[in-house]
């Protein structure tokens, strides 16, 4: 099983780091936009740099072709993601090409639905909230309690 972790930097890729234990066990790769954070875990990782989609158009079209790319040379079996914009394409992709994809919604959402949530919500395998609050908003969600 390959793995993808799509995520943001920041706060959305310290979510997915601390999942650790579960993806070294698993041939796996970051999918991301470039910051100092993200280049460092380039030094240990193998990560795979996007255009940041910023909610504007180009970017959002440019980070597509680019994930897709990214996607059919590693071929993942699963995609997980925390959010945000970066991981949205990757998701719908993978759902295109009749993957799984595991969504984890932000620590940072206690109370509102994430933009990204709203969206990867719809095509999700196995979405996951981090606060019970959450639950009235997205039915078929699991809580799994803090990541951190």
């Amino acid at each position: 099983m390959r793995i993808c972790l799509a995520c943001s930097s920041g706060g959305h890729l310290l979510q997915i780091l601390q999942l650790e234990r579960v993806y070294k066990r698993y041939p796996h790769f970051f999918l991301t936009f470039k910051r100092d954070m993200t280049k460092d875990l380039s030094k240990t990782e193998k990560v795979y740099f996007v255009m940041d989609p910023k909610r504007k158009l180009f970017n959002i079209l440019l980070s597509l072709f680019q994930s897709f790319r990214i996607f059919l040379t590693e071929n993942p079996d699963i995609v997980i993601s925390t959010g945000a914009g970066v991981g949205i394409p990757i998701c719908f992709i993978a759902k295109l090409m009749m993957r799984r994809v595991i969504f984890i919604e932000s620590f940072s959402r206690v109370f509102r639905p994430s933009f990204s949530g709203r969206l990867v919500y719809l095509i999700s395998d196995l979405f996951i909230v981090q606060w019970k609050p959450l639950l009235k908003f997205y039915k078929k969600a699991k809580y799994g309690g803090s990541i951190f």
